[in-house]
């Protein structure tokens, strides 16, 4: 069965997408932590990111800091890497935009955003990545 990430990606579930590659997907999470926070995925469903091959593991991480740069640049915030892999049965990187260590808690109540601004967002990230 299809993961959620996978029905992203196919365009069955819509998404406020940041970026793709032939192997990677980037878009924003739904119930972030902080405006901006986004999920990396591989295309390829692997349960778990330890479970990838090299080269998709390797690759996964080096389309992740290009997203990242571009999610530091729009929001002028560092940008924390979260790997935690039980919410969804499919590898996935979390990038978190934080100013103070408490942002990146994820007990901390999630930001229910309205679409356009979730839109404006992800526009305003994509503007600044040179690979999309």
């Amino acid at each position: 069965m299809a993961s959620i990430f996978s029905k992203i990606i196919s365009g069955q579930i819509p998404c406020f997408k940041i970026a793709e590659t032939e192997e990677y997907f980037a878009f924003l999470d739904i119930r972030p932590l902080t405006e901006g926070h986004t999920l990396v995925v591989p295309k390829k469903e692997v349960d778990y990111l330890f479970d990838l091959d090299e080269s998709t593991y390797s690759g996964l991480h080096l389309f992740a800091k290009n997203v990242a740069a571009g999610i530091k640049t729009f929001t002028g915030k560092r940008v924390g890497v979260v790997v935690m892999g039980l919410e969804v049965p499919h590898a996935h990187i979390h990038l978190i935009p934080f100013g103070t260590m408490e942002e990146m808690n994820f007990s901390n109540e999630k930001l229910q955003l309205p679409a356009e601004q979730m839109e404006a967002i992800a526009k305003g990230i994509r503007s600044t990545l040179e690979f999309y």
